[in-house]
């Protein structure tokens, strides 16, 4: 596999690359460059002249290309998809929808851009402009840089680069070292589809190096990072000195506070869905399961059972639920994870432990107390299930917002009063009402509070965070 730079694959200017690993099976799927400050550098620089050549496109010409990609990129779903599952250890039938919505996003995006308007201000508001028109118009804002992990790489990188090359900016793709080949494949597919080469380019590498070298660039104009609190923490430091716009989506420890007068089967479901669904590996995953305490032992025997139908395997098995996490590494965290809350009195009452190196089953831990790490500051990305006792509303409200985060949060309850008390008092970007936490829509202002991030992904958003406001003023117009 080749970087992509000014429009030509490469390899690094050293000759350096690594291994891009199959988590399952541990064999090599491919190699990627690990690039060189040189090959960051020309990359950089190329993205001015890719800044000027595609902003100086016609709007409509820009969105026919991007909806070409678009097709492009649905006629290669299923490609799309054998390379995600075998770099991620995703199940396949997920991968498919990644895959598919992915490609709609571009579209989506698109079609937004056609109605990003700009206003005419009052008439004659005050003295010193009587006789002015005023109007104001979008422009891009630059290069973006656009970071996207490995959870879900195809989905969040149309989030990131279909809003940017829409408004007019160029790109600078820097994908996860564990799923590069799935962002180099999209990012072929828009050269193909009439993208200029320097205007969508992706180079390969660490975070700590490559990454850096980038958000660290005053050749970029925005960052647009999904990753964890630290590496945000981390990013937006680095680009303070040339005061880079920055979007960041970072991590959560997603509260589901269930009462006992909810549907029951649907909230087992649901809390299959926030914390099977891709292994766990999801930010806005519920991480905390806040039960009441009347119903909690039934609430927990159920929950076992539930989980007997979940089924953990092979990614290509269309049967199963979920496969392996992303890497060994983060397998023996999550298994870290779970006996450190052990140690701090849980207690574990199935899972716990990985298994094929990659593999980790449903985990419930139960007596967790509002104290303990889990519960509060620990983010666990993997398919463990906190149970936390609470007793009344007023309880419940508390444990939920006694976090440092705020990405999303859910409540499962019949009692709508109840249900939009807790949802009007959660503090995060965005609560479920009978539902878990894991949830977006391509649509809705997708981000967190307090250290789950800042700004906001969606149609109806990203456009105006990855463009911005130019005043035009007509002195005398109407005089």
């Amino acid at each position: 596999m080749n970087m992509l730079i000014g429009g030509a694959h490469r390899d690094a200017s050293d000759k350096a690359f690594a291994n891009d690993l199959n988590p399952v099976t541990g064999e090599v799927v491919d190699t990627f460059p690990l690039a060189t400050p040189r090959d960051v550098q020309e990359a950089l620089e190329n993205s001015r002249k890719g800044f000027l050549e595609w902003s100086s496109m016609p709007l409509h010409q820009r969105l026919r290309i991007v909806c070409r990609y678009a097709d492009l990129a649905l006629a290669n779903v299923e490609k799309l998809a054998q390379l995600m599952s075998r770099e991620s250890g995703k199940v396949i039938t997920l991968s498919r929808a990644e895959a598919t919505v992915s490609a709609e996003i571009f579209r989506w995006y698109a079609e937004k851009a056609r109605n990003l308007m700009g206003e005419a201000l009052p008439l004659d508001p005050e003295p010193r402009t009587t006789g002015d028109l005023l109007f104001t118009i979008r422009e891009p804002l630059g290069v973006v840089a656009c970071i996207v992990p490995f959870n879900y790489p195809a989905e969040l990188y149309a989030h990131k680069v279909a809003p940017a090359l829409v408004a007019g900016n160029a790109v600078i793709v820097k994908p996860s070292s564990d799923t590069p080949l799935v962002n180099v494949f999209q990012t072929e597919l828009l050269l193909e589809a009439g993208v200029p080469g320097n205007a969508a380019q992706i180079v390969t590498g660490s975070g700590s190096k490559v990454g850096a070298q980038i958000v660290q660039s005053p050749l970029i104009n925005k960052v647009s990072l999904t990753g964890s609190t630290e590496v945000g923490i981390q990013t937006f430091r680095n680009s303070a000195e040339s005061l880079h716009k920055v979007g960041l989506e970072l991590g959560g420890n997603d509260p589901l506070v269930i009462f006992e007068d909810c549907d029951l089967e649907l909230a087992l479901s649901e809390v299959v869905v926030g914390r099977c669904f891709n292994a766990g590996q999801t930010c806005c995953a519920s991480k905390r399961f806040i039960v009441q305490r009347p119903f909690l032992d039934r609430f927990v025997q159920k929950l076992l059972e539930k989980l007997q139908t979940v089924r953990v395997g092979d990614p290509f098995d269309e049967r199963n639920t979920y496969g392996s996490l992303i890497n060994e590494s983060a397998a023996r965290e999550v298994e870290r994870q779970v006996a450190h809350t052990v140690a701090q009195g849980a207690r574990c009452l199935c899972g716990g432990k990985r298994r094929d190196r990659t593999f980790f089953d449903p985990t419930v831990l139960v007596d967790v107390t509002p104290q303990m790490d889990i519960a509060r500051d620990m983010e666990v990305f993997g398919p463990v299930i906190p149970v936390i006792a609470f007793d009344t509303v007023d309880e419940a409200i508390a444990i939920a917002n006694n976090i440092p985060y705020g990405l999303q949060g859910g409540v499962m309850t019949t009692n709508m009063k109840t249900a939009f008390r807790v949802a009007r008092a959660m503090q995060c970007g965005c609560c479920v009402v009978n539902g878990c936490s894991n949830y977006r829509s391509a649509h809705q202002a997708f981000g967190g509070w307090k250290m789950s991030g800042q700004g906001r992904e969606g149609i109806g958003y990203t456009l105006e965070e990855m463009s911005q406001v130019k005043t035009i003023a007509l002195r005398g117009i109407f005089a």
